[in-house]
């Protein structure tokens, strides 16, 4: 069998994944915080980019003026594939008019200086504040340091006092002893092992302290626990709406004190996209607050020029910046269009949700929106991933609005986001004496239409943070 060479001509297609695409397909996926965090990035990394609002009204035109010579002297020429002609028409002619007004702030409007703290205090913090204004001495700061670090979040003591005692060779009544100061600290029931030492420290302080609501929480907590309320009613001889008034008191109390210095930072949420309500259209506007404007600077097609012949180094770095650039730049205006496109799509699907509620939701899913806007379904879900739209119902997340959707009698779909609207609306208007049932609620959901299996309600209550019927029954 002879071996021999051949060349032959074969014609195919396949997906490539340039660097464009690559880029674009990453930013489209970033959140605004990670986003604006690249592009400062890519500010400080490529001295080609600017951004317009660093630069005063007279260096912008002169930036335009120059910008526009140099792309009528043929600079495309020099960088190859770039087409600097159009890039230049297309990003350095469009700017803001030059006689815009300038904003100017009250000083009032500003926040309160006192409201300007770096951090909140921690209930650690708080705690050790009183602690080293007790009169004891050193031996028993140690203790109470112990004590107070072995409290968690909530205010509740994790530890028992025995296994406090022998992490610092101390005794058992010396901890008890500083244990028992430290419950009386800000906020009342810090440090309590228990719901009862909770709200016992609590109650000792209200104006219940010594009357009957005191010695029925300390001698018969666990029938109030059960919920036996019969049994209290004929231990005490005291009727039900005395029994009623007393449960109402003991509701006031804080069974975690400490929450309220947990830190619990607040989260900021910048929205992607505005729907406005103009007349009778919802207008879509995309937020740049914020972002910076990027051009390409017009300095360097000169400085290109100058190095022409040069030094090459120079000039293909400058070309390389200059393709970087745009990519970049095409790269968010891309962005932009698709964000826009997704967010038209979903005010044509979802009309009945802004004008009507939750309960009109219409059930969607991704491929619907792909569909729609002629793209494909991987890129619908990169666009609604942490972006976030403000709209006149409040402000959601993207995908928020895709739902699956359950079977009706009219043949038309129901999103479950309604359905869980639904229940929750009838579990707040139930009768606490009488409250619906699981399969109950699949009755009354059956009569307006709505297809819905028992199993399937319990799981929507749950999600919703409602409990069973039994748990929610009041039975007085």
């Amino acid at each position: 069998m002879a071996l021999e060479q051949r060349l032959s001509l074969k014609l195919s297609q396949k997906l490539v994944m340039t660097q464009s695409l690559q880029q674009a397909i990453k930013l489209l996926q970033m959140s605004r915080l990670e986003l604006s965090d690249t592009i400062q990035n890519e500010l400080l990394e490529n001295p080609v980019l600017e951004d317009q609002r660093d630069h005063g009204e007279e260096e912008q035109a002169g930036a335009e003026r120059e910008g526009a010579e140099n792309a009528d002297t043929g600079m495309d020429n020099h960088l190859d594939n770039i087409d600097m002609d159009a890039y230049f028409q297309e990003y350095l002619t469009d700017h803001q008019p030059k006689n815009r007004d300038r904003e100017f702030r009250d000083p009032s409007d500003y926040p309160q200086f006192e409201n300007m703290v770096s951090s909140r205090e921690t209930l650690h913090e708080h705690l050790e504040h009183q602690l080293g204004l007790l009169p004891i001495n050193e031996r028993g700061f140690e203790i109470g340091v112990e004590i107070i670090g072995n409290i968690n979040d909530a205010g509740r003591l994790v530890a028992e006092l025995s296994e406090i005692a022998e992490l610092g060779d101390w005794q058992e009544e010396e901890v008890t002893e500083v244990w028992k100061a430290i419950r009386e600290f800000d906020p009342l029931g810090v440090g309590a092992r228990n719901l009862r030492e909770c709200l016992e420290i609590q109650l000792a302080y209200s104006e219940w302290s010594g009357t009957e609501l005191e010695a029925l929480l300390l001698d018969h907590f666990d029938l109030i626990y059960k919920q036996k309320y019969k049994e209290i009613m004929q231990i005490y001889d005291i009727d039900k709406e005395t029994l009623k008034e007393y449960l109402e008191a003991i509701k006031e109390f804080d069974p975690e004190p400490g929450r309220a210095f947990a830190p619990l930072p607040p989260q900021y949420i910048q929205p992607d996209v505005y729907i406005v309500k103009v007349d009778d259209e919802y207008v879509i506007q995309l937020n740049d607050e914020g972002t910076p404007r990027l051009r390409v600077s017009a300095h360097y097609p000169k400085i290109l020029e100058q190095t022409k012949g040069n030094d090459k180094e120079a000039s293909d770095y400058i070309k390389d910046k200059f393709k970087s650039a745009m990519w970049l730049i095409r790269s968010l205006d891309q962005r932009n269009r698709t964000i826009y496109k997704v967010a038209e799509s979903l005010v044509r699907h979802q009309r009945d949700f802004f004008d009507k509620g939750v309960e009109h939701m219409k059930p969607l899913v991704l491929r619907e929106v792909a569909d729609d806007i002629g793209m494909h379904e991987s890129t619908v879900s990169r666009v609604v991933n942490n972006k976030y739209v403000h709209t006149p119902r409040g402000v959601f997340e993207l995908k928020y609005f895709f739902r699956s959707g359950l079977a009706s009698a009219n043949g038309d779909d129901v999103s479950s986001l309604a359905v869980k609207e639904k229940i929750r609306k009838l579990c707040s208007e139930e009768s606490p004496a009488k409250p619906y049932s699981d399969a109950t609620i699949v009755k009354i959901l059956t009569r307006e239409g709505i297809q819905i299996a028992r199993r399937t309600v319990a799981k929507y209550r749950e999600e919703l943070g409602i409990p069973s019927s039994s748990k929610r029954r009041k039975k007085i």
